[in-house]
């Protein structure tokens, strides 16, 4: 069980307190519905450096930045699939590289410092971004809930809805619980809007009836952000 996926869009993300979120999943009603998969609670592990340098380059906001996460669908272990990510936004285009290998095999490389079992371009891309990143490590464990909608009319537009998003330091595995810190406020839901084109008419009335206004925001830098203060509060910064 092999196999590599590509994608190009633009990702635009708002935050929405529960009214807002009720008002927007009504207008869609007509043009998108709810994935096969309903409501589903997505795993990370995301890799960066002990000093974490790839996050805190990326929250200087370059016109260039990539980071590297292993992600699940589900509770996985042994031969379930995982995903291994290398995402990259160039001028506001997230392109995303993406493996999908057995969690037992991702995790031992990643444990061991091996390379994936896999030649692809994708693979070899991977490759190169961890020899380059000298010292990657599991740096924050952050799950959330999504649900995530499709367009009736086949285009690729896509719009999820992400809620309890919390983060930790440890236990790092894919086939463990759900707990950790909060990084929204109690009742609000991260909306991305994801479309390799223009934004419908219909979503666009939408967002402007509803004054909805897209931010910057990202859920690891979030988190990153409250671990950084938290170290300041001890009297401990990074190098």
């Amino acid at each position: 069980m092999k196999y590599q996926m590509t994608f190009k869009r633009y990702e635009l993300k708002y935050l929405l307190t529960r009214k807002e979120k009720e008002a927007v999943l009504k207008s869609m009603e007509p043009y998108m519905q709810l994935d096969k998969y309903g409501r589903t609670t997505i795993r990370n592990i995301y890799f960066d450096t002990d000093t974490f340098r790839l996050i805190r380059k990326s929250l200087e906001k370059p016109v260039y930045k990539e980071k590297l996460r292993v992600r699940s669908y589900e509770r996985a272990e042994g031969t379930a699939p995982v995903f291994v990510e290398l995402k990259k936004k160039y001028q506001s285009v997230v392109y995303k590289r993406r493996l999908v290998l057995p969690e037992s095999e991702v995790m031992d490389c990643f444990s061991h410092g091996k390379p994936l079992p896999d030649a692809s371009q994708i693979g070899k891309e991977i490759s190169y971004f961890r020899n380059y990143y000298e010292g990657l490590q599991p740096t924050v464990f952050l799950t959330y809930e999504r649900e995530a909608y499709y367009a009736l009319d086949g285009s690729d537009f896509r719009v999820t809805f992400d809620e309890n998003i919390l983060y930790r330091q440890d236990n790092f595995s894919l086939g463990s619980n759900i707990y950790g810190t909060p990084i929204l406020e109690e009742g609000e839901t991260l909306m991305e809007i994801k479309t390799s084109g223009g934004i419908p008419l219909w979503m666009s009335h939408t967002l402007t009836k509803h004054q909805l206004f897209k931010t910057s925001f990202s859920k690891y830098g979030t988190a990153y952000m409250q671990i950084e203060e938290e170290r300041r509060e001890g009297g401990k910064q990074y190098a």
